[in-house]
């Protein structure tokens, strides 16, 4: 048995869920990073492997993106865990989504986590995933291959899915303080940012801000949006009370 994960992370919470509970399964879990639009490529999974995946919720559904880049992952009767990150709101549709098109790649789901993790915007759920966060992942990781193979998952969602799984309308500035080293552009998800690191394609950028998080210099930046400013602090408010982790493993049907 070989154990996976297949991730997008911009900001680095699906990847933490993913190895987290890929390492409550096994130690050595190798990982497949289809983050970056132009390193995704197709890979084939045996039936005795297992397969973590994971995303983000954008707006309360898989960013279309990674569901995408996820379409080039094919299992023949591959066990596979689905979980998705969200940024203390709710995770909607996206878990189920996500659940219904590994299906439908030749996978059996044998359970799903949906894992708070740090927002993109303003100061949400700061310092998550943590500590327990981790250990509640690796936790149910083992309990989901330890569930009866012929149980019952049952995933929260509703179908048709609701709208959503786009990106945002706000975009990163560049400083100053730019010395063109070109990590950005680099790791841009979508190739947004262009080779001298200071211009940016509206159309392709999903204001994940990943240059701004990825940035030695710090030159990356909201700063000067007042648009932004202000809706970053509206939804810090928004988004205070503190959300917690959901797994759903194989049950008994009763």
């Amino acid at each position: 048995m070989s154990v996976y994960t297949a991730f997008f992370s911009a900001t680095g919470n699906s990847r933490q869920a993913a190895l987290a509970i890929a390492s409550g399964i096994a130690e050595d879990a190798s990982e497949i990073d289809m983050t970056v639009r132009s390193q995704a490529g197709a890979h084939s999974f045996a039936p005795d492997d297992i397969l973590v995946v994971a995303a983000p919720v954008y707006k309360g559904r898989v960013y279309r993106g990674a569901m995408e880049r996820f379409s080039l992952l094919s299992g023949s009767g591959t066990r596979c865990i689905v979980a998705v990150s969200y940024g203390n709101r709710a995770y909607d549709d996206a878990l189920l989504e996500l659940a219904d098109a590994m299906e439908a790649q030749g996978f059996r789901v044998i359970g799903a986590a949906a894992s708070v993790g740090r927002h993109t915007y303003g100061t949400i759920a700061q310092g998550r995933p943590g500590g327990d966060d981790l250990a509640a992942l690796r936790d149910f990781g083992r309990r989901a291959v330890e569930a009866p193979s012929d149980g019952a998952l049952r995933i929260p969602g509703t179908r048709p899915y609701r709208e959503g799984g786009d990106g945002g309308a706000y975009r990163p500035s560049t400083s100053g303080g730019c010395i063109s080293c070109g990590l950005c552009a680099r790791l841009c998800p979508e190739g947004a940012i262009g080779p001298g690191c200071r211009t940016v394609d509206s159309s392709r950028c999903i204001s994940c801000f990943r240059c701004i998080r990825v940035c030695p210099r710090g030159a990356r930046t909201m700063e000067g949006d007042s648009g932004y400013a202000a809706f970053a602090r509206m939804l810090t408010e928004r988004l205070s009370v503190r959300q917690e982790n959901a797994f759903y493993t194989k049950e008994e049907d009763r």
